[in-house]
């Protein structure tokens, strides 16, 4: 098997391909370019979107070229892929304005230069084209008896699936066609559940182009305890720090269970699988602990990612440093006149209402400085500052923040 290949089976990336051995032939005649989508139908991918890129990445390490394909247009009109229901739509400006939002943050993981790698956008393609002419040319090649067989759309025929959704698959199609022409593409990559639209793609290339193409697919990741990925108690893992801070970025990592340390250095880091082996054989906590360092650095750079550290070295009482923490600041007369607990968690972000403070409080998991409260009563006095006028407070194990008094 192709060197590349087998990187991405070693590491965890390799689900389907519609012919390895083809496909491998290919790759190792010489570099192949290829192609991976994203979808913007909001303003910024979360962490399960970033599998593929990193595996665009270790492909264009071995010498592959690489396309970025914003949906520009096909989100116009939304993936019916592993939904339950038809997606809202939303205004072509906003998806303009989630695809550049989408495309920068790409840019700043993949490192676009022109040549090796670069995005493209469908919308280039897809937003003009005429509908009489497109089922002409391309619609004629599907069969919609075949169409129905793909897991995709028969998931969604017990739910209800739109006619608009249902062009989504002549739409993909198209996009590899136009890719194929455009820039010679001969590979797509993606999630497994693209399985059905990648081989449809390579279908149309066959009837109109007689060219030879090839897909890919990759798992979708779960947790070892059957979770979707990148999914938390605020919602998924967003990129963007306004959304999702470094902070919490990085300890979603340094939290993750034994059991999915060693997949998660394979799949969202490049580090070498010898040095993994000897990171898993060692102390967890600090395979834990490398796994968010180097997952930080790749999305929000290395100074976040040291800034995040040292916050959570303090939260945990390991050194490091409070002022990088997450920090709220509350006036000093509060604290003089005594806060109730219930106020301070709700006021601090660590419990969405007072009824999540009060159970939190009686279940036994919150902390103020250190100190267990027990008591939904209990005040909180200037005199549980510090000597910088600042307080950490803890909800469960793995909820920290810092108080300041202003």
């Amino acid at each position: 098997m192709n060197k590349a290949l087998e990187t991405l089976k070693e590491r965890g990336f390799f689900q389907q391909c519609t012919d390895v051995d083809g496909l491998s032939r290919l790759m190792d005649d010489g570099p192949v370019a290829f192609y991976v989508g994203f979808d913007p139908t909001g303003s910024s991918l979360h962490i399960g979107h970033m599998l593929p890129a990193f595996a665009l990445r270790h492909l264009r390490q071995a010498g592959h070229r690489a396309i970025a394909l914003i949906g520009g247009g096909t989100a116009r009109i939304g993936d019916p892929s592993g939904k339950t229901e038809m997606r809202k739509m939303i205004s072509y400006e906003q998806i303009d304005a989630n695809a550049e939002a989408i495309a920068a943050q790409l840019g700043r993981f993949i490192g676009f230069d022109g040549k090796s790698a670069f995005a493209e956008n469908n919308k280039h393609w897809l937003a003009d084209l005429n509908y009489i002419d497109f089922l002409r040319d391309i619609g004629s090649h599907f069969s919609v008896n075949r169409m129905l067989t793909f897991e995709a759309y028969k998931k969604r025929m017990e739910t209800g699936l739109t006619f608009v959704e249902f062009n989504y698959q002549l739409l993909q199609s198209y996009d590899f066609l136009q890719l194929n022409e455009r820039h010679g593409v001969a590979l797509q990559i993606g999630g497994d559940d693209q399985w059905g639209n990648i081989v449809a793609g390579i279908e149309l290339i066959r009837r109109i182009n007689g060219k030879q193409a090839y897909g890919l697919t990759f798992p979708l990741i779960t947790t070892s305890d059957g979770k979707k990925m990148g999914k938390t108690e605020k919602g998924a893992l967003f990129l963007d720090p306004a959304v999702t801070t470094p902070y919490d970025f990085f300890q979603y990592w340094r939290n993750v269970t034994d059991a999915d340390v060693r997949r998660f250095l394979l799949l969202f880091t490049f580090l070498p699988v010898t040095d993994i082996d000897t990171l898993m054989a060692g102390d967890i906590n600090a395979a834990k602990e490398r796994l968010a360092i180097e997952v930080t650095t790749l999305i929000h750079g290395a100074e976040e990612a040291e800034k995040a550290l040292l916050g959570a070295r303090a939260a945990f009482g390991g050194g490091g440093d409070k002022s990088s923490m997450p920090t709220v600041s509350i006036p000093r007369e509060r604290f003089e006149a005594g806060i109730g607990v219930l106020d301070l968690f709700y006021e601090a972000g660590l419990a969405a209402t007072k009824s999540d403070a009060r159970r939190l409080v009686e279940q036994g998991g919150a902390y103020v400085g250190g100190v267990n409260v027990t008591s939904v009563k209990d005040m909180v006095s200037a005199t549980a500052l510090d000597g910088e006028g600042e307080l950490v407070v803890r909800a469960g194990k793995k909820k920290f923040i810092r108080v300041v008094s202003s």
